[in-house]
C-alpha cells in the first residue's frame, strides 16, 4: 500500500492539474480572443490611416506624387534583401485603396482586383489558397474604400504563440510545486513518522505510555488511543499473572491431596483399605477436573472478551429443563429434591450467548446442592418480565450472612470448609455482566441462600 505522503501527494497534484487544466484552457481562450481583437484593432486603425492619407485634402497633382512615394516605398521594402529591413510578416499584411471602381493604391501582394465586395465592417475572403481577415472603411458620402487583410493562418499561429505563452509558467512549475509539496507534506508527517518510529524500536516487553513533545493534535488522538491500549494490555498481563498465581495456588493442595490418597492407595494391604483410598482419589480427581473447568470458564469470561461471543435466541425454559437434567443424578446421589417452578404460558425467549443458561444453572444450582444437607429442597423459579427473565435459586443451606455476601463474589473464596473452589459466584456474576444482568444474594425463607439472577432479554435492550 502507498504512503500518505504519496497518496496526498498524488491527490494534491491531481486537483491541481484539474484545476489548472481549467484554468488554463479559460486563459487560453480569453487570451486569443483579446489577441484576435487586438489584431482586429490593428486591421481597423491601418485602415483608418491609409484612408487619412489618401483623403488627404491636397491637390491632385499633390495627392498623386504622395501616392507615387508611397508605392515607391511598399516596393522598395518588398525588393529589400536581409531579415533586418524586410520583416517576414510584411508580406502577410496587404491592403487596397479605391475610388469608386479605380484601384488608388494597393500592397506588392495584394490582387489588383477588390478583396471583397463587403463595404464596411470585418469579413473573410479566399485568395491564393489562404483565408485572410479583411476589414473594409466605406465612410458614407465618401467615394474612397480601403481595404486592409491579414492571413488567417499566420494570424492563428501568433495567437496561439502568444496564448501559449500565458500557460508555460504553469506547466514549468508544476514540477517544481510537486517537489515543494513532497517536502512540505514530509515535514507535515514528521511526527507520525517519529511516532512509528518510537513504536518500532520498542521493545515488546516495554507497555509504557508513548511520550512525546509537541504532537499535532491529530496525533494526540491516535497517541492517547495507543496509550490506553497499552494501559488496558498492562492491566490484562497483570490480571493473567494474578490468576495464575492464585490458580496454582489454589491447585496446589488439591494435587497434594491427591498425591496423599495415591500413596495411601499403594501403601494400603486390606482391600477396604486400598479401596477407601481409591475412592477418595476418585473424589478429589472430580473436584479438581470441576476446579479446572471453572477456571476456564472464568478465563472465557475475562473483561477483554466481553462482546466477542456470538448471540443467538434462545427459550429459556427448556433450557432450564435440559440443564436440570444434567444436575438430577447429584441431587439423587445426595438424597436431595430439584423443584422447577415456571409459567408455561409465559414468554421465555431472549437473546444470550451459546451455553449462558446451562453455565449459570450449573453453577447456582451445583452451589445449593452442595451447601444443603440430605432430604433438602432446590427451588428454581423462572419469572418472565416484558424486558427480562429471572432465575431464582433457593437452598436449604446455612446462607451466607449479609456482610459476606459481596466477598463471596470474588475468586477463590469459600463459605467454608466444605466449600468448593470458590468460583462458582465469581463466573456467574460476570456471566451476567457481560449480559448486563444483574444478581442479587438473599436470605432464603428457610434459612438458606436465595439467589436472583436477572437477564435482559436483548442486549440491545440493556
Amino acid at each position: 500500500m502507498t504512503s500518505i505522503r504519496r497518496r496526498t501527494l498524488g491527490v494534491v497534484l491531481l486537483v491541481f492539474a484539474l484545476s489548472m487544466l481549467v484554468i488554463g484552457l479559460t486563459s487560453y481562450r480569453d487570451a486569443a480572443h483579446e489577441v484576435e481583437e487586438l489584431f482586429d484593432a490593428r486591421l481597423a486603425q491601418n485602415a483608418r490611416l491609409l484612408e487619412g492619407l489618401v483623403g488627404a485634402p491636397l491637390p491632385d497633382d499633390q495627392r498623386q506624387a504622395l501616392l507615387d512615394s508611397i508605392g515607391t516605398a511598399l516596393q522598395r521594402g518588398d525588393e529589400a534583401p536581409g531579415p533586418v529591413v524586410r520583416h517576414p510578416y510584411e508580406s502577410k499584411l496587404i491592403f487596397q485603396a479605391w475610388r469608386d471602381e479605380t484601384l488608388l493604391l494597393r500592397s506588392a501582394e495584394a490582387p489588383e482586383a477588390p478583396l471583397t465586395p463587403l463595404r464596411n465592417g470585418f469579413g473573410r475572403a479566399r485568395l491564393d489558397d489562404y483565408e485572410w481577415r479583411v476589414f473594409a472603411l466605406d465612410a458614407p458620402g465618401n467615394p474612397r474604400r480601403v481595404l486592409v487583410a491579414e492571413r488567417e493562418d499566420v494570424r492563428g499561429e501568433l495567437v496561439t504563440a502568444i496564448a501559449l505563452r500565458t500557460l508555460m509558467p504553469d506547466l514549468l512549475g508544476l514540477p517544481v510545486l510537486g517537489l515543494l509539496l513532497w517536502w512540505a507534506i514530509g515535514w507535515g508527517l514528521r511526527p507520525l513518522s517519529q511516532l512509528a518510529a518510537q513504536i518500532r524500536s520498542r521493545d515488546p516487553q516495554n507497555l509504557q505510555p508513548l511520550v512525546m513533545q509537541r504532537l499535532p493534535r491529530e496525533l494526540e488522538t491516535i497517541a492517547g488511543a495507543l496509550n490506553r491500549l497499552l494501559e488496558r494490555i498492562r492491566a490484562l498481563r497483570a490480571r493473567e499473572q494474578r490468576f495464575i498465581a492464585d490458580a496454582a495456588h489454589e491447585l496446589r493442595t488439591p494435587l497434594a491431596v491427591l498425591d496423599l490418597h495415591a500413596q495411601n492407595a499403594l501403601a494400603a494391604d486390606d482391600p477396604e483399605d486400598r479401596r477407601e483410598a481409591l475412592d477418595k482419589l476418585r473424589g478429589g480427581v472430580a473436584r479438581a477436573t470441576r476446579m479446572v473447568s471453572q477456571l476456564l470458564t472464568l478465563a472465557r469470561l475475562e473483561p477483554e472478551q466481553e462482546g466477542d461471543g456470538q448471540v443467538q435466541e434462545i427459550a429459556l425454559l427448556p433450557e432450564a429443563r435440559e440443564a436440570l437434567a444434567k444436575l438430577m443424578p447429584l441431587a439423587v446421589e445426595g438424597r436431595q429434591e430439584l423443584q422447577l417452578e415456571a409459567d408455561e404460558t409465559a414468554d421465555w425467549r431472549l437473546e444470550v450467548e451459546p451455553g449462558t443458561v446451562d453455565t449459570l444453572l450449573q453453577n447456582l444450582v451445583g452451589n445449593a446442592l452442595q451447601h444443603s444437607p440430605a432430604d433438602a429442597l432446590i427451588r428454581i423459579v423462572l419469572t418472565a418480565a416484558q424486558d427480562a427473565v429471572t432465575i431464582t435459586v433457593e437452598d436449604q443451606g446455612p446462607g451466607i450472612p449479609a456482610e459476606q455476601r459481596q466477598q463471596v463474589l470474588a475468586r477463590f473464596h469459600r463459605g467454608g470448609p466444605g466449600a468448593g473452589a470458590g468460583l462458582g459466584l465469581s463466573i456467574v456474576d460476570r456471566l451476567l455482566q457481560r449480559h448486563r444482568g444483574g444478581l442479587r444474594l438473599d436470605e432464603a425463607p428457610g434459612g438458606g441462600l436465595r439467589v436472583t439472577a436477572s437477564l435482559p432479554r436483548t442486549r440491545r435492550a440493556a
